[in-house]
């Protein structure tokens, strides 16, 4: 359906609403009509091209194998590549500064048993600390090297 067959379709029912019979509102389908055309107008693609992609790669200087590629992919890439998730996202470093500063040992020992909202083990229940500590290298973008 089209947006004008659509905007057409809610006028002509709103229109025909009880309410609005019984009180003989008639500017109901007007602001109806405004109130959808707003709505389908933040539909649109606006500009997305612009805006990174939030499952894009770090820009990381330490690869993956393509056995840990997937495990980042299965368990990590669900919170540290989605904006808003409260997790530091996979190459910022800035978000990481402060963690890495941490230690090595207290990002392991969050991994392992929770911190705030991340689940224990980091939601990947068969990775081993060496995969942990690689993951971490990737996603902080700083070598361990522990």
């Amino acid at each position: 359906m089209k947006g004008s067959d659509l905007l057409f379709n809610l006028r002509y029912n709103v229109s025909r609403a009880p309410w609005a019979l019984e009180r003989g509102v008639g500017r109901a389908p007007r602001a109806c009509t405004l109130g959808a055309m707003a709505l389908l107008s933040a539909c649109g693609d606006h500009g997305s091209a612009s805006r990174p992609s939030a499952a894009a790669p770090p820009a990381a200087t330490v690869a993956l194998s393509p056995e840990l590629q997937a495990v980042y992919d299965r368990s990590c890439k669900n919170c540290h590549a989605v904006p808003g998730s409260g997790a530091p996202q996979s190459g910022d470093a800035p978000a990481w500064a402060p963690r890495v500063a941490q230690g090595v040992d207290i990002l392991l020992e969050h991994t392992f048993n929770g911190y705030k909202s991340m689940p224990p083990l980091g939601a990947c229940m068969d990775c081993n600390e060496k995969q942990y500590r690689a993951l971490i290298e990737y996603m902080s973008g700083v070598s361990s090297k522990n």
